[in-house]
């Protein structure tokens, strides 16, 4: 028995005459996530992509697993591979879902003929399949509108495929197929969902963390680490630079009016940030804000952090309430790990009262006297200090 993995990519169907880059890339992806599992082939065929071990040893179960958080994988299935008559077909398909028939108590079946010289079309492919599963099965009934198994039989160019459900997969566009950004990442919830997402748009990430020990603990790092350890699972390897923000925090808290510390805190994250992005040739930048979260979060206060930034800014999160982000962290499974009570830097020198509604100049004055403060360039200073971390 030949089994294989069937993947339906989905949105890349939608693409003209540059299909075949985004596939490639797909591919590639793929390749790359399962390299370790064994010996595979890719075959592209009919918006479909067809995964064959090629030893025995290749490890079929876990690269299923693992494909699932692919970007750019719309559905897959563990199918079986037979010749095209419908002997075969019938045999196989009793044989290799017969786990899945004992398991069920109602099916139908869905016929594929994408080779129209095959003798039967699709109704009487359907009509002879089901016929024999319910002499095989006797407990099985039929149920066109809600069944527990759908048994698919695809009739294709060389050869026929018989699969269960599909599965879900990661949907999105293949990573690397949509440029670079880079990720400003805390421990809280927000911002590693807000990496998923962007990352499921085609973009390879690199993130930014910003650490101010004796404030912040290693604790709160190894965090991070874990939480893009999590996020990695779909968006692939990842550059992490930790940047040292005490220095700077500690200008701000000397030198700043206390309701405008966030909001001069995130515009210097801002520049640091630029500083870093450029330098990893990334094109814009990551934060998990949504609007009116926050006081940091009002139209007011993400202008002004905006015209610090030195590239675009991407909030894929902006229009999204709490329930609907913590909802995503579950699916991830980034929401336990971003509650665990250790601090990051945006949670020290919190202002009791911040300013709802700041204005730009005020702002900028008050960075300005932090700034002044140092005897050199601080941004490209600290950006240069920030240390390097691959995850993944």
């Amino acid at each position: 028995m030949r089994e294989i993995i069937l993947i339906k990519n989905g949105e890349l169907a939608l693409k003209g005459l540059n299909r075949k880059n985004f596939e490639d890339a797909l591919v590639k992806n793929m390749r790359h996530r399962i390299s370790d599992l064994g010996e595979f082939k890719f075959i592209k065929a009919q918006s479909t992509i067809m995964v064959e071990p090629l030893s025995e040893n290749a490890d079929l179960h876990e690269a299923f697993e693992r494909l699932k958080k692919v970007f750019g994988i719309a559905g897959l299935s563990r199918a079986v591979a037979c010749e095209k008559n419908m002997d075969e077909v019938l045999h196989f398909t009793c044989e290799y879902l017969k786990d899945s028939f004992n398991m069920s108590r109602t099916f139908k079946v869905n016929a594929k003929r994408s080779d129209k010289s095959f003798p039967l079309k699709s109704p009487e492919i359907c009509a002879i399949t089901g016929e024999k599963i319910l002499t095989d099965f006797p407990h099985l009934t039929v149920d066109v509108h809600n069944p527990d198994i759908i048994v698919t039989v695809e009739i294709r160019d060389r050869e026929a495929f018989i699969h269960g459900n599909q599965v879900k997969g990661a949907g999105g566009m293949p990573v690397g197929t949509g440029g670079k950004a880079a990720l400003l990442i805390s421990g809280g919830i927000d911002s590693p969902v807000a990496g998923y997402m962007i990352a499921k748009r085609g973009i390879i990430l690199t993130a930014v963390h910003f650490a101010s020990p004796p404030y912040t603990s290693e604790l709160a790092e190894e965090k991070v680490h874990r939480l893009l350890k999590k996020v990695s699972e779909y968006s692939g390897r990842l550059n992490l630079y930790t940047v040292p923000f005490t220095e700077l925090q500690e200008a701000i808290r000397a030198h700043c009016p206390e309701d405008l510390f966030t909001l001069v805190m995130r515009r210097l994250m801002m520049k640091i940030s630029s500083v870093i992005a450029k330098r990893e040739g990334c094109g814009a930048l990551v934060t998990g804000e949504s609007l009116g979260q926050v006081a940091s979060q009002t139209l007011s206060a993400l202008q002004c952090t905006d015209d610090a930034a030195l590239l675009p800014v991407l909030r894929p999160l902006i229009g999204m309430d709490k329930d609907e982000i913590v909802a995503v962290s579950r699916r991830i499974d980034t929401f336990d790990i971003s509650i665990e009570p250790f601090e990051d830097c945006c949670t020290v020198f919190t202002p009791r009262h911040p300013r709802l509604k700041p204005e730009l100049e005020k702002v900028i004055m008050a960075e300005q006297k932090v700034l002044a403060a140092f005897p050199e360039d601080i941004i490209e200073a600290t950006a240069k200090a920030a240390t390097l971390t691959v995850i993944g």
